[in-house]
């Protein structure tokens, strides 16, 4: 009679082999040290925001400041009053341009990059920032402009049509628009917008009194009526960024693999560029040419949490507001009561630590 065995299962079976499980666990250890590095950068900003509120060239005690963010100037008297002025007319709108900016700058850096494959890439690549400059000036001397609202709307435009012109020389012939073809494109368009800016500056003495204030990069007089401007085209530049964001991890295996992998390469293209486009028109157009936040930002958030442009850009946007936070804040307490601009204290700050960081962390492009 043959005897029936059950066989019953083993119990090292019905677990995952070490091999299986050490991948595991460093996943999950990657996207913990991801998150911590993500909530690190938010209560860095955190910081910044207050210090923004706090200092300046104007000495406020703790007191006053809280007061002023809670208590309205017709609610104080005296000094106090004149305090809570300072603070919610000026340094509450500046700090907000300057969180919006920073985080438009950082993001459009990093989806550059992405785009181009291109460790330098920044906002300047596509020719959008020199776009934004020539449009200020054009508007400076034949439109009469004279005002930072007037800039706004002349820059965004200016950077719009740069970025079209870029990508319309580079997708002619075979291959599209390739990095080295958008590389190479941008870099034209730059040296003949600056060749535009020049002649106009050279013959028009009036128009280089106003335009070199804007166009060194500062936050000095804005006020709450440019956030409100910008926050549309803000939000709609995260719209199309976060569309193309899971298309620009595939472009990082280059465009053979990324249409392998199923994703539509030109439509990840320009999807992610008008995002960019938009980003860096923001920024440029409520604050001018501010320099070094959207080169060297994706590099340090790439330091931090990796290449997944789902962790990428949220880092670049904490740093991008993080940096620009702080460069202005050093910016007015270096010289009081004269202010140094932001464009000047951001290279001044980020070059040497983006320095550091290329030699001692091995950050590559």
């Amino acid at each position: 009679m043959p005897i029936l065995r059950l066989a019953l299962p083993n119990p090292r079976d019905t677990m995952p082999a070490i091999s299986d499980r050490r991948p595991l666990a460093a996943s999950r250890t990657t996207t913990a040290r991801r998150l911590a590095w993500l909530a690190g950068g938010l209560v860095a900003l955190v910081v910044a925001m207050l210090l923004s509120v706090a200092l300046g060239s104007r000495a406020m005690s703790l007191d006053q400041v809280w007061q002023a963010l809670f208590h309205g100037p017709d609610q104080l008297t005296g000094a106090d009053a004149s305090a809570a002025k300072v603070v919610r007319e000026l340094r509450v709108p500046r700090t907000m341009i300057a969180l919006m900016v920073g985080a438009a700058l950082g993001i459009a850096g990093a989806v550059m990059q992405g785009l181009t494959r291109n460790p330098i890439a920044e906002p300047g690549i596509l020719g959008v920032s020199q776009g934004a400059s020539v449009a200020v000036v054009l508007a400076i001397t034949f439109a009469g402009a004279n005002t930072l609202d007037d800039y706004v709307w002349y820059a965004f435009v200016g950077a719009g049509l740069a970025a079209v012109l870029v990508y319309g020389i580079a997708n002619q012939g075979r291959g599209g628009a390739t990095p080295v073809r958008l590389a190479l494109a941008g870099a034209a368009i730059n040296a003949l917008l600056a060749s535009v800016i020049a002649g106009v500056l050279t013959t028009h003495g009036a128009t280089l009194d106003q335009f070199r204030f804007w166009q060194v990069g500062s936050l000095t007089d804005r006020d709450a009526d440019i956030v409100l401007r910008i926050a549309p085209f803000l939000l709609t530049g995260l719209v199309f960024v976060a569309a193309a964001a899971r298309g620009l991890d595939a472009l990082a295996l280059g465009d053979d693999v990324a249409r392998g992998l199923g994703q539509n390469v030109g439509a990840v293209r320009i999807v992610g560029g008008i995002g960019a486009v938009v980003l860096t028109g923001v920024g440029v157009a409520a604050a001018g040419p501010i320099a070094f936040v959207g080169l060297a930002v994706p590099h340090i958030g790439r330091a931090l949490v990796g290449g997944g442009h789902r962790w990428l850009l949220p880092m670049s946007a904490l740093l991008g507001a993080v940096v620009l936070l702080v460069s202005d804040v050093v910016g007015r307490l270096i010289f009081p009561p004269s202010e140094v601009p932001a464009g000047v204290t951001t290279a001044l700050i980020g070059v040497p630590f983006l320095i550091y960081l290329v030699r001692r962390s091995g950050v590559r492009g």
